[in-house]
């Protein structure tokens, strides 16, 4: 692409007849509309934290209260039993004020006083109403009348219209189990994996713990949960990701499909404008609040803090530890194509660019024929490999000069593009294609996607999508309700041109992509190379399955009067059963969000009653009817642990936590070592679907999309991520590692597939 020189504000010569100055009208125009939308958006911000601070009142209900309070007053009544006389004569003693001035400032400061105190009530009864967890153990369809007065106090008390982050200061705090509780269940999850001998030699490590060092962990964790706002979030993002010195790319990172069946065109850049358009939206949208809280039950809310780092933000690396850099109103994005980075310029005369311009700039780059400059084409992959080399790399050739400008512009965009230059997608005619799309998309060529972005937005060559996205700032629910408004936004709002181009016209005036300058030595193009192979060895290991299950999906579960996710657990257990002979710790992930600031619990599927569910699916003696009442049994064991984990009373963060406060106070524990370095053979996680409802999915069932899914946890095991989309599907995305003798995705795919069938006909023998 041809360099254009970019025109400046003002430009001026100095002549012997003085200083010649010459204004560009055109650029101060839109240096003033900048600065106009810079000031529209902290007025909105203002305004918007105002109502949130407020909440669940409304400013409008300040004033209602000062007209009462007034009008108490001159019907000569006192509310404020002698307060208001109190700041009357308080305000006396300055003498500038008349009698009757000093009277209305005093109504109106103790009626300020009373509208912040009923703020306060509001917020601690909302609080003490959300704290309330009954309902959730309670039959689907039966509801209690507790629990239905429960929900009127709740809606009574949420106001009306609220922002997305309005309920955050109304969220109760997550709770720290007791010891004896945690100990117990611990036990219980472990013990159909260990034999009596070994059981009994865990239960006396067990006992030890919590008789001689819990008692003082425990009480330093209660502390720290009184003092911060959420006990385990903030450890948990340190040391389980920042602190972690191996790739995240595979390791970390996950991703997030498109649309299964429907490609909306087939134009690389036009799908591209599209998309950042549509995020672009989001992101206001986000900014300004103006996004629903999310609702369990339609009522009781879910803590949006993970959303506020969705965009403009970075990992860094360091030497010990990564940090996060969360910044505001980034105007830019960076692309990648072929081994080059451009700069794209989001927003002209004060307005962010139309999907049509967009896919001009994006096109621009696609035409653009020039050669990588030395070191660029792979520099991506020191983000994909070991974090120490990199931020080594990053203090020494990134600290200065080109270098430093051009990665302060990836590091400071709104997001990353990468323009991919293959096709991928499900196709039904081509055996492996999901698993291809799939690891496409969760390393790609381990140079062409910015792993350490919040995420990497990939458009392919044939129009299909997907999203990369770096795990440390949020979990797979919140990139998903992103991903959900971006694709409906695409295909029902904004549209094609019959051509498949971006509607809209196109401003001739617009700046060019801009291409990053690196001047990158030898040395550091080895450490290039080195992250590029480590990183090679990790992409290549990675074995891939994308399963789709269409035979049934939670219509016909929810029939038999069972949990969809239940089912889908019980069916994980009996395949891993069938594929290795025996069973392994599992890990399925729970979300905590109806505490502030929560991220997620593991629910340990493998339990007593599910492994005896299998063990009597293989047992031919075994009649139907016993195999019914050990899965309605299992069944139900799954979702009291899945509920428990949701209310704060999990196993994992609780003895995570106390392991960390060890290391805070120098104890040795060899019960709490053993329990964290227990190999998760099989992680597995459900991605949430229709978070939004902005597409009737009976009315367009091809407008699902395939979810998402993460690398394998375990050298020797499974990482299973399953998506229930609508009635009549479920998407299983199933990884491995090639180098294992003990894994083989496909195989265990099968085995998922025959175990639902199999769990199926048992049920409908009832």
């Amino acid at each position: 692409m041809a360099e254009a020189h970019q025109a400046v504000g003002f430009q001026f010569t100095v002549t012997p007849d003085g200083i010649d100055l010459h204004l560009s009208r055109e650029v101060l125009k839109h240096i003033y509309l900048s600065g106009v939308t810079s000031w529209r958006k902290r007025a909105i911000r203002f305004k918007n934290g105002i109502l949130t601070g407020v909440y669940p009142a409304s400013p409008s209900s300040w004033l209602i209260v000062v007209i009462a309070i007034m009008s108490t007053i001159y019907a000569r009544i006192d509310p404020s039993l002698g307060m208001i006389d109190t700041i009357k004569r308080t305000l006396s003693v300055s003498g500038y004020m008349t009698v009757q001035t000093q009277t209305v400032l005093s109504a109106i400061l103790f009626a300020t006083g009373l509208w912040l105190s009923l703020i306060l009530m509001l917020r601690y009864t909302l609080k003490t109403l959300l704290s309330y967890h009954a309902w959730i153990f309670e039959s689907h369809g039966k509801i209690s009348f507790c629990t239905k007065l429960w929900l009127s106090l709740v809606k009574m008390f949420s106001g009306r219209r609220p922002l997305l982050y309005s309920f955050q200061t109304s969220l109760p705090r997550l709770p720290v189990p007791s010891v004896d509780d945690t100990i117990t269940r611990y036990l219980e999850s472990v013990r159909p994996l260990l034999d009596d001998e070994q059981y009994n030699q865990m239960e006396v490590v067990a006992n030890d713990f919590k008789k001689d060092q819990a008692p003082k962990l425990q009480k330093y964790l209660i502390l720290k949960s009184w003092w911060a706002t959420n006990y385990v979030s903030d450890w948990w993002e340190e040391y389980i990701y920042l602190r972690g010195r191996s790739p995240i790319m595979v390791n970390s990172n996950f991703y997030a499909m498109d649309l299964l069946y429907v490609t909306p065109t087939h134009r690389q850049a036009a799908r591209a404008g599209n998309a950042v358009h549509a995020m672009l939206q989001y992101r206001r949208k986000l900014e300004r609040g103006e996004h629903a809280p999310l609702r369990a039950l339609g009522v009781v809310p879910m803590c949006s803090y993970q959303m506020e780092r969705m965009f403009n933000t970075t990992r860094i690396p360091g030497i010990e530890t990564d940090f996060v850099q969360h910044l505001s109103d980034r105007k830019h994005l960076v692309v990648y194509h072929k081994g080059r980075f451009f700069k794209v310029w989001l927003y002209y005369g004060g307005c962010h660019l139309w999907p049509s311009e967009l896919e001009t700039q994006f096109q621009m780059i696609l035409n653009d024929t020039t050669e990588p400059q030395p070191g660029e084409l792979k520099l991506a992959a020191l983000t994909a490999g070991n974090r120490v080399p990199w931020a080594r790399a990053r203090l020494k050739y990134f600290s200065q000069g080109a270098n430093k400008a051009s990665l302060e512009a990836i590091e400071t965009s709104a997001f990353f593009l990468t323009l991919d230059d293959e096709v991928h997608g499900y196709d039904p005619d081509k055996l492996g294609s999901l698993d291809l799309y799939a690891k496409s998309l969760l390393h790609g060529k381990c140079y062409d996607r910015w792993f350490d972005k919040s995420f990497t937005l990939i458009a392919y060559k044939n129009g299909k999508l997907g999203v990369n996205a770096e795990h440390s700032w949020a979990d797979a629910p919140i990139i998903g309700h992103m991903w959900e408004y971006v694709l409906a936004t695409d295909c029902f709002h904004l549209g094609y041109t019959e051509e498949g181009h971006c509607k809209g016209d196109i401003n001739k005036g617009l700046p060019p992509p801009t291409k990053l300058q690196w001047d990158i030595p030898l040395e550091c193009e080895e450490v290039i190379e080195d992250s590029y192979m480590v990183a090679k060895v990790i992409a290549d290991d990675v074995d891939f399955h994308g399963c789709l299950f269409d035979e049934f999906g939670k219509g016909l579960i929810k029939k038999s009067r069972t949990s969809p996710d239940a089912f889908i657990q019980l069916a994980l257990q009996l395949a891993q059963f069938r594929d290795k002979g025996e069973f392994c710790l599992t890990y399925e992930a729970s979300m905590t969000r109806m505490f502030r600031e929560g991220r997620t619990e593991t629910v340990r599927s493998c339990t007593s009653e599910s492994t005896a569910f299998v063990r009597a699916m293989e047992d031919k003696n075994t009649t139907s009817a016993q195999r019914l009442d050990l899965f309605r049994k299992a069944a139900d064991k799954h979702q009291n642990m899945y509920r428990l984990a949701m209310t704060g009373s999990g196993i994992d963060r609780h003895l995570f936590c106390l392991y960390i406060m060890s290391k805070y106070l120098s104890i040795d524990s060899p019960f709490l070592k053993q329990v964290l370095s227990e190999p998760w053979r099989l992680s597995t996680s459900q991605t949430p679907q229709q978070q939004l409802n902005m597409v009737d999915i009976k009315k367009f069932p091809r407008y699902v999309g395939a979810g998402g899914g993460f690398g394998p946890v375990a050298d020797d095991g499974y990482g299973v991520s399953y998506i229930i989309v609508g009635e009549n599907l479920i998407t299983f995305h199933i990884s491995s590692k090639f180098s294992s003798p003990e894994t083989d995705s496909y195989r265990f795919g099968q085995n998922i597939r025959q175990a639902m069938l199999d769990i199926r006909i048992a049920l409908q023998k009832e």
